[in-house]
């Protein structure tokens, strides 16, 4: 078994998650938690968005380290992880000058950790703190233009990398993290198969006789959950659909429909007044968000009376965002599923530990239909979190024709299975245009398309101009207030995939 030791990185579990993918057992532990396991093959220190030099930064006792070398347990810090292991063992980090993005690599000595990569390599920085100077006795193994101390080998074989090897814009970062693993000797036996297992016992021993609500919105996530949970605890379960009023075109009847075929007890609110009601006047997206988050919670509160249990498609992706996986993280926007109010039950959230690519693989083994499988990411605040700005009926009117619009050409393309997620968004801003003849001042629409393996990174879509003319023709031509379509190049980072 492999530990992360979580120092509050937004990457924290996507190094625990490429650990998984490379067969390994992995578990994080956060850095004020952490101490020597006797199960323990090896240790990583994640990154982090802290200073290790500023006061009550994340860290972990020296005497904890010295217990690992003592029993040859090796262990490897990135980025934050990597300062925090030269400090420890007498180095020196300070600020420097940064470096943000893809960087060339060049390695200065051969190494088991770089085992099977070329003198030079790209990789993926993402730090303005550096190391000055090694510890004593530490051998410094690569460097970038930038940073002279890339990467360094402490004598008790501590290993430490300013890059991060866990993320997809470091194309040889899986090989490092392999090398790792294989210098730790780790046992390969982790599988999806495995996890299924796993969580259906975890939550049949939980549950044991009790009844459990499940929360299901028709996508992938929160239907995977409820299958899952319904392989564990049979009649005892029951879902709970809520028709919030921000749901694209037809989606409330296609997902009754869907529920039924596949045999759930389901329990139908339209709840879609009372959403719009709460929504009314507000702009700011956060409060958007908490305002959904509380009302689901007043739903699920008065309709789980005679429930112990209510279970969510939570997914980790969810959690990062929100700042839940970690005390030492930083908030990017609220997910409702991970900020909601206390309901008065016990919450099961099997999945929270999982990326959407990864709740697709389980999906297929659990054998949700393909369509639903393949169907691109739908936030749980619906359309809410579309819209720059109040939300109205109008606006959800206009929005739904043009989601609708975009999915049948990116269908009719081919392009839908190609990308991660396409979809429009309800700008607050007008602009003035012709149309038969006259002038207009209508709404303009922004067009999303991106590229991601696991959400955690993105990059725009770079599609036929043949196909985003045909899809802008279409919305200004079919979505009556709509006069403008424009096209997000922005990448994740700096920009989050939906906009608010």
């Amino acid at each position: 078994m492999l530990c992360v030791v979580d120092l509050g990185s937004q990457y924290t579990h996507l190094i625990n998650r490429r650990v998984r993918e490379l067969g390994v057992r992995g578990e994080i532990i956060p850095w004020r938690d952490f101490k020597p396991r006797e199960d323990v093959d090896g240790v990583i220190l994640s990154g982090g968005p802290r200073s290790v030099y500023e006061e009550d930064a994340p860290t972990i006792d020296r005497s904890y380290l010295d217990e690992l070398s003592d029993r040859g347990v090796p262990v490897l810090g990135i980025c934050y992880g990597h300062q925090l292991l030269a400090q420890l063992y007498g180095g020196r980090v300070e600020r420097g000058a940064g470096e943000f993005g893809v960087a060339t690599l060049y390695l200065r000595a051969r190494d088991q950790i770089f085992k099977g990569l070329r003198r030079r390599e790209k990789v993926w920085m993402s730090h303005r703190d550096q190391v000055v100077e090694p510890p004593g006795g530490s051998k410094v193994l690569a460097y970038t233009r930038n940073t002279r101390i890339a990467a360094f080998r402490l004598p008790n074989g501590f290993y430490g990398v300013q890059f991060h090897p866990e993320v997809k814009h470091t194309p040889r970062g899986r090989k490092v993290l392999d090398n790792f693993l294989t210098i730790c000797r780790a046992r390969r036996d982790w599988n999806m198969m495995g996890y299924a297992e796993e969580k259906i016992e975890e939550v049949r021993r939980r549950v044991g006789r009790g009844k459990v609500l499940v929360a299901v919105s028709g996508g992938v996530d929160s239907m995977t959950a409820a299958l899952l949970m319904k392989r564990a605890v049979g009649d005892g379960l029951e879902v709970l659909f809520v028709n919030t009023g921000l749901l694209r075109e037809d989606e409330p009847k296609e997902v009754l429909n869907i529920l039924k075929r596949m045999g759930f007890r389901v329990r139908y609110i339209d709840a879609s007044y009372e959403f719009l009601k709460a929504l009314r006047g507000v702009v700011d997206p956060e409060e958007k968000r908490r305002i959904i988050a509380e009302k689901f919670a007043e739903i699920f509160s008065r309709e789980s009376r005679g429930f112990e249990f209510i279970g969510q498609g939570t997914i980790y992706p969810d959690r990062i965002e929100s700042a839940a996986s970690s005390r030492a993280a930083h908030r990017i926007k609220s997910h409702h599923n991970v900020v909601m109010p206390d309901t008065g039950r016990e919450l099961i959230e099997p999945l929270s530990g999982l990326y959407k690519d990864e709740v697709r693989e389980l999906a297929r083994m659990l054998g949700l239909p393909r369509k639903l499988v393949e169907r691109h990411p739908f936030p749980g605040p619906g359309l809410a979190i579309r819209i720059v700005g109040e939300v109205t009926e109008d606006k959800l009117r206009m929005l739904r024709k043009a989601d609708k619009i975009v999915e049948e050409e990116m269908r009719r393309s081919g392009y839908y299975r190609k990308v991660w997620q396409a979809f429009p968004v309800l700008l607050s801003l007008r602009s003035v245009g012709v149309q038969g003849d006259r002038r207009t001042y209508e709404y303009m629409i922004a067009l999303r398309i991106v590229k991601s393996a696991d959400a955690m990174t993105a990059s725009f879509a770079k599609l036929p101009w043949s196909l985003m003319e045909k899809i802008s023709s279409r919305i200004v031509n079919e979505v009556e207030g709509v006069n403008r379509v424009l096209y997000d190049v922005t990448n994740k980072p700096p920009a989050t995939i939906e906009f608010e």
